[in-house]
């Protein structure tokens, strides 16, 4: 197979995303000032956060809209974001695809989207319970990490024995090494005392969901290749 292949769903993925980013692009974003009002609450017109109202918000907030829980995982905030995650899905998406079929890996895709959302919004729902502050669900969260976590976690199951090159640092690892020690990362920055403003949660969650799938898939003897 040709290693610039890709597969259809990965590609039209790939699209949706570039082109999600760019038309966006033309609604604007809030300014400074704007966003501090919006998140505070003294302004609760959820047109004025722009391209971002199709981020979602946590359900108790003013600007949350039903919509949000699937625009979300199209809509990334700078192009560093959306290389990165495009990247990792060109990477590791088609092997996939092509394993399990064009239907399964969608559903799968959106699937562990979802499910991102879902650990997100428990664990956010916790720190409101424990004293997080009120205007911290006005905060919106966007991208394709979580389903892309998703996929990290598929390719680990799938071929766990693949060799993955890593340029920093410069190793090799089998693919069911990197995926436990990225996710391993990624809650350890969770719990970390230190906000960086990623929802390292979101991304654990995509990877938990899928695994949780495939081990469902795997116990009704479904074939996943």
């Amino acid at each position: 197979m040709n290693n610039l292949y890709i597969s259809d769903v990965v590609k039209h993925l790939l699209i949706i995303n570039v082109l999600a980013y760019l038309g966006s692009q033309l609604m604007g974003e809030p300014d400074p000032q704007t966003a501090d009002l919006l998140v505070s609450g003294q302004l609760t017109d959820l047109s004025a956060w722009g391209r971002l109202q199709f981020s979602v918000f946590f359900p108790t907030s003013e600007f949350f809209r039903p919509y949000q829980v699937v625009t979300y995982m199209f809509m990334h905030g700078s192009v560093g974001h959306l290389f990165f995650n495009m990247f990792a899905l060109y990477m590791f998406g088609t092997a996939v695809e092509m394993a399990w079929g064009p239907k399964r890996f969608l559903f799968y895709y959106l699937f562990t989207g979802l499910g991102a959302l879902v650990l997100q919004m428990i664990v956010q729902y916790i720190e409101l319970e424990n004293g997080a502050p009120a205007w911290s669900v006005n905060v919106p969260m966007l991208g394709a990490s979580g389903a892309v976590f998703g996929i990290l976690a598929a390719f680990g199951m799938q071929f766990p024995d693949r060799i993955i090159y890593l340029l920093i640092p410069p190793v090799s690892m089998k693919a069911k090494y990197f995926v436990l020690i990225y996710a391993a990362l990624e809650i350890g920055l969770g719990l970390s005392p230190f906000q960086s403003g990623v929802a390292h949660f979101a991304h654990v969650g995509g990877a938990l969901f899928g695994f949780l799938l495939i081990l469902y898939w795997r116990k009704r003897g479904e074939r996943l290749n």
